[in-house]
């Protein structure tokens, strides 16, 4: 039996079950990080390269917390995950491609690194053969892995249905493995509101101010992308000219066009990582489409190592009063 260490950032936010079952069912032991804390990300600054975004900065800590604690360190190397795009190009961020050379080259005293490419676009069949040169890295035969393989795909299309019912993922992971009932009330909302981004960002509570827990205590109804399936988010690339390279970009402007036109959603948030490339381009797309052509309130937060829950709050609070003065008014 081998530990087997996860950054609990990244795509841990909507990949987890999937990892989690698949290892454990294999008789390893999960470890993964906390939640983010200061000391998490002092660390991470201090080990990644400067030019770094934020979400890169935050994984080497994670990583710098599991460096003596496990067996292995779990970093594939993200490639791309559907066949999407203009000639099916759509892939992961260019670090996302990098990040196990990152780790690797830029964090003392590692152990070994599973850093198996992902890249589903080659076919159907291209999944499991992941998994397979997972599992045998760490030790189990094929028998093994596709009894491990079947159960994780189960768990996590169940994680994927509590998601569609517009649960947050660290709810439906806190159902999936501790069997709490799902419970979804929103009698006591005023408001409901949009927030677009990617996942580390979105559910990330240090990194992002508690921005989440912000609106919860506003009584505002939160909706995320990662609540739309794909077959719902890809209907919005056909009102584009062109869709976005990069996966999680994709996700982020397909759901923000998509909340556009519920007449339920009373305003967008997009929270964005500073010094982040892809972003700054998803940005300026969902405004362009909210403000000036759909006149939909919209709120771009931009969050890194320096955001203080303070500044949020101000932001969050007088976006929350216009959007129930405009109400009002009507």
């Amino acid at each position: 039996m081998a530990k087997i260490g996860i950054p609990r950032t990244l795509a841990y936010f909507l990949y987890y079950p999937l990892w989690k079952t698949f290892f454990e069912d294999l008789n390893h032991e999960i470890v993964i990080s906390p939640p983010t804390t200061r000391a998490i990300l002092d660390a991470g600054v201090k080990e990644a390269v400067n030019d770094a975004c934020i979400p890169i900065k935050l994984y080497h800590g994670h990583v710098a917390y599991l460096a003596d604690k496990a067996d292995y360190i779990f970093c594939p190397r993200l490639v791309s995950v559907r066949k999407h795009g203009d000639f099916g190009t759509e892939t992961f961020c260019p670090k996302f491609l990098g990040l196990p050379d990152m780790i690797r080259f830029g964090i003392d005293h590692l152990p070994e690194i599973i850093d198996t490419r992902v890249d589903l676009k080659k076919g159907k069949k291209e999944l499991f053969n992941v998994f397979c040169e997972i599992g045998s890295q760490i030790g189990n035969t094929h028998e093994e892995i596709k009894r491990a393989f079947s159960k994780a795909l189960k768990v996590q299309k169940q994680f994927d249905n509590l998601l569609y019912q517009e649960i947050l993922p660290p709810e439906a992971m806190d159902i999936v493995f501790n069997h709490k009932p799902a419970q979804v009330s929103h009698d006591n909302c005023d408001l409901t509101i949009a927030i677009i981004g990617y996942p580390y960002v979105l559910y990330d509570s240090y990194i992002n101010a508690g921005l989440i827990r912000l609106l919860e205590k506003e009584n505002v109804k939160i909706l995320t992308q990662d609540m739309l399936s794909d077959k719902t988010m890809n209907r919005q690339a056909k009102t584009l000219p062109k869709s976005l390279f990069w996966y999680f970009s994709n996700r982020a402007v397909y759901g923000g066009l998509h909340f556009m036109a519920r007449p339920d959603v009373d305003g967008i948030i997009h929270v964005t990582a500073f010094a982040c490339g892809p972003d700054s381009l998803v940005d300026r797309m969902v405004e362009i489409e909210a403000r000036r052509r759909r006149g939909m309130p919209y709120l771009s937060i931009a969050v890194d190592e320096h955001t203080g829950e303070a500044g949020v709050r101000t932001r969050i609070e007088a976006f929350l009063d216009m959007l129930r003065y405009r109400r009002d008014k009507i």
